[in-house]
């Protein structure tokens, strides 16, 4: 298939050893960077989270802005970081310096916080957000750099799964934080800003205290890799394909915004429940996070990768369905947190597989970035489409382009008889 075997090079002899024996290999301990990175992540989401949770009434209730300004500040928010992976990337590949631009990643996002208190304009809010979000795309490379290069290649499934689960309970964290604090606080905007700003601190002060300046796996006097040496990983087979096939699975990826609009108007969920919507995604997210990213390091990352976005299909042939059961929505909300338990994290260990130590950072980039893209233009089409011939056609047409999708993923790079 397209994703790379999750039996990494190391240690074959062990590995061919204990399946002479009948036994499987020792799951490996986690190493103490994976779990200081997933407290780094854990912080740091309950502050963005927050943010997040009343970011959209705050701008439009407490700013008057229009839908439409608030559109492009949303567009801004979310498609923004994905420009900034390859140079984040990049700059932490030359010279190995993946802890010091995750923090500059860390930092610039915390400080951005409280800005929001002092503007209030659409082009000085799109600023800070743009900046937010550039934080956001330094951090995310050199981040999952260090975690590859912190675990045994055999344990990438697993030690990404439990990053994921720990950032993702900083997601469910967030908007009950938020929600608490609006209660008790009288300026709850002002004090929700302000907190927030405290909570990324924290977790910039974890990474610097906790994370090791230089991954042990990385050769300490090595070349500084140019730029040109990045892209040209492109010209690599495994790396064009698995960059290929993520990005093509991305075009068919409707975001989590026309998943949870579609769910109240398909199955008619009630107004007062929306905003709850993306927890239960979240739930399911971290409640399989390891167990899917242990998975993947035993059958393989390729499989257990496809099988996400199978789930994924399965939410938009639910919500195509006639049925209108109360559990619907349970189940929809299920798949949708499978999928990303299934993808989120498998990837970037995957990608670890085919790229070397010294350009782990751009290679792990070039992959989620070209993801990120495809799923914004998912969104952008599936949005226009929804507006000119109605949601369930919007919504068949994903199914169908996902399906297709899916299909060409698995010709492109079929499964060797005998692997997992």
């Amino acid at each position: 298939m397209y994703v790379a075997d999750s039996r990494g090079p190391a240690a074959p002899d062990d590995a061919a050893r204990s399946t002479r024996s009948g036994r499987r290999p020792a799951p490996t301990a986690l190493a103490p960077t994976v779990l200081a990175l997933g407290t780094v992540s854990l912080v740091t989401d309950v502050s963005s989270e927050m943010v997040a949770a009343v970011l959209p009434l705050y701008l439009v209730a407490g700013l008057g802005l229009s839908p439409l300004g608030f559109g492009l500040l949303d567009g801004i928010y979310n498609g923004f970081g994905a420009l900034v992976r390859l140079l984040g990337g990049h700059l932490a590949d030359r010279g190995g310096r993946h802890k010091s631009i995750a923090a500059l990643g860390y930092g610039l996002s915390a400080v951005c916080k409280p800005l929001l208190l002092v503007v209030g304009s659409l082009p000085t809010i799109g600023l800070v957000l743009a900046a937010d979000r550039t934080g956001k795309g330094l951090r995310t490379a050199p981040r999952d750099a260090l975690i590859s290069l912190s675990c045994e290649p055999r344990a990438r499934g697993r030690a990404f799964g439990v990053h994921r689960a720990m950032d993702t309970a900083g997601a469910l964290l967030g908007p009950l934080v938020a929600f608490a604090i609006l209660r008790v606080t009288v300026d709850g905007y002002d004090a929700v800003f302000l907190v927030s700003f405290c909570i990324a601190m924290l977790g910039v002060l974890i990474l610097l205290l906790f994370v090791p300046a230089r991954p042990a796996k990385l050769p300490a006097d090595g070349p500084r890799p140019s730029f040109r040496a990045a892209l040209a990983l492109l010209g690599r087979r495994e790396v064009r394909r698995l960059a290929g096939c993520a990005l093509l699975l991305g075009l068919a990826t409707v975001s989590d915004s026309f998943i949870y609009l579609l769910l109240q108007r398909r199955l008619g969920v009630a107004d007062r429940w929306f905003a709850l919507l993306p927890l239960g995604t979240a739930a399911t997210f971290l409640l399989l996070a390891v167990p899917l990213g242990r998975l993947a390091d035993r059958i393989g990352r390729q499989r257990v990768f496809l099988g996400g976005h199978f789930a994924l299909l399965g939410a938009y042939l639910v919500l195509l369905s006639p049925a209108s059961a109360g559990w619907l929505p349970g189940l929809v909300l299920a798949l949708h947190g499978c999928f990303y338990a299934a993808t989120d994290g498998v990837l970037p260990a995957a990608a670890a597989e085919v790229v070397p130590a010294e350009l782990r950072g751009s290679g792990l980039a070039l992959v989620q970035t070209g993801q990120a893209l495809a799923r914004f233009g998912c969104s952008i089409v599936f949005g226009a489409a929804w507006t000119a011939f109605g949601d369930r056609a919007a919504l068949t047409s994903a199914a169908v382009a996902l399906t297709a999708c899916a299909t060409g993923a698995i010709l492109l790079r079929p499964i060797a008889e005998g692997s997992p």
